[in-house]
């Protein structure tokens, strides 16, 4: 085999293999937004207890990613992403031997860990691409998040006919497998390898951290905070949502909730495609714009508004429909996919021997969001009796985004950028 084919059987090899395993961590992760609803009965916990009980592994999920992605860069991903993976099928084998909440909640923290995984895989991947493709294969991995509707698919018929520890024994066998697949059939990356064989130094946890001081990389993790962290807490959210507004029933909601998360991931690989094409700035422009759209849309309350008119006054009504509400969330998260992968497209391009670290930083504030965005969801319906109140808080974090976004697009084009940023078109 030739070098170039070796190699691009390499990349294939590496993306392939990432992408199977982040798929079964995404669905390890989301686990229990299915066991969780038995494990409520089992244990009668509160509403409260119960938000925390769901929530913990998005959380340690996400805090993790930063520790996970300066690891693989030092360590490499083959190994990182192996033993992430065997931690959290441990983590997760260990949930029905646990008797108390408080035994759950810790091996939740865990479980967690599977979602940390995919700082790891933006890490791992990413060096086996040249720029000019790096945006498609981040966004074909990316496309894992598939993983949590295979779990809604899936775990409830288990759950029926076998009970909730045959979920987490079944779904921890499958990521342990996992594990040893990826470790026996993939890889070093190649920038590991060369620091190998030229016996370069280990890099300082300095230097490591060195980019997060930039305010660039913040902005990012805002940017993610809406693509990934609405997308994460729309999934979450939708169900109760269509029961409390349009009556659902809890099956049927369940299902448009699990419809809405498969092409909000699957075409996170087509955003990436686009970024590479026409430019990660104008996908996200494109994110933004239609997105700030639906949700103003979406925010706005049913309402009967009196027209005094010449003949006399009469009524009008406004609201949307069941069918006019599914359509505009398939394309709020259809345009979130192609943001989640063009925020990407641009780490690897800005940060490219810190793609761990930045991208570990940008996918924790993301994760933070699907933690913390449905407890604003709670609290705003709480406080303002409006049903439609989530997607105010999301216009509003979009619009946000969006003139950030535009202001540093317009301070860099009147700036000279530096010689390494010329070769990236978004900001």
């Amino acid at each position: 085999m030739s070098a170039p084919d070796a190699q691009i059987a390499s990349q294939r090899r590496a993306l392939t293999l990432s992408t199977i395993a982040f798929t079964v961590c995404f669905a390890v992760w989301t686990i229990f937004s299915i066991i969780g609803v038995a494990l409520k009965d089992q244990l009668g916990l509160t509403e409260t207890q119960f938000g925390l009980l769901i929530g913990t592994p998005v959380l340690t999920g996400s805090l993790v990613r930063i520790a996970l992605g300066i690891w693989t860069d030092r360590y490499g991903g083959r190994l990182v992403y192996t033993m992430t993976m065997l931690a959290a099928a441990v983590a997760t084998s260990l949930l029905v031997f646990a008797q108390t909440y408080e035994q759950f909640l810790i091996a939740a923290l865990g479980v967690g860990l599977a979602g940390g995984s995919f700082a790891v895989g933006v890490a791992y991947v990413s060096r086996f691409y040249p720029q000019k493709q790096q945006g498609t294969a981040l966004g074909i991995f990316g496309a894992g998040n598939v993983g949590a509707s295979v779990t809604k698919f899936v775990a409830p018929f288990v759950m029926v006919a076998f009970g909730w520890q045959a979920v987490a024994l079944s779904w921890a066998a499958v990521l342990a497998v996992m594990a040893v697949v990826f470790w026996f059939t993939t890889e070093d990356d190649p920038v590991l390898i060369k620091r190998r064989q030229e016996g370069a130094p280990q890099r300082s946890l300095a230097a490591e951290f060195a980019p997060l001081r930039d305010i660039r990389v913040w902005r990012f993790g805002l940017y993610y905070f809406f693509a990934f962290g609405a997308f994460v807490a729309l999934t979450l959210w939708l169900p109760r949502y269509l029961i409390g507004v349009y009556g659902f029933d809890i099956k049927t909601a369940g299902m448009v909730a699990a419809a809405y998360s498969i092409p909000a991931s699957l075409f996170r690989a087509y955003g990436g495609s686009l970024s590479d094409k026409i430019g990660a700035r104008t996908v996200m422009y494109w994110t933004f714009g239609v997105s700030a759209v639906a949700t103003f849309i979406l925010a706005l309350p049913p309402s009967d508004m009196v027209v005094h008119g010449i003949s006399g006054s009469f009524t009008v009504n406004f609201g949307i429909s069941p069918w006019a509400f599914i359509g505009l969330v398939f394309v709020l998260g259809f345009f979130m996919s192609l943001g989640k992968a063009a925020v990407y497209k641009h780490i690897p391009a800005y940060y490219p021997e810190n793609v761990g670290a930045v991208g570990g930083l940008v996918g924790m504030i993301g994760g933070l969001g699907g933690f913390i965005l449905p407890l604003l969801f709670g609290w705003l319906n709480d406080a303002t009796g409006l049903w439609s109140s989530c997607f105010m808080a999301l216009f509003v974090l979009v619009v946000v985004s969006l003139a950030l976004m535009h202001i540093a697009v317009r301070r860099m084009s009147r700036a000279q950028p530096a010689p390494h940023l010329q070769l990236e078109t978004v900001q």
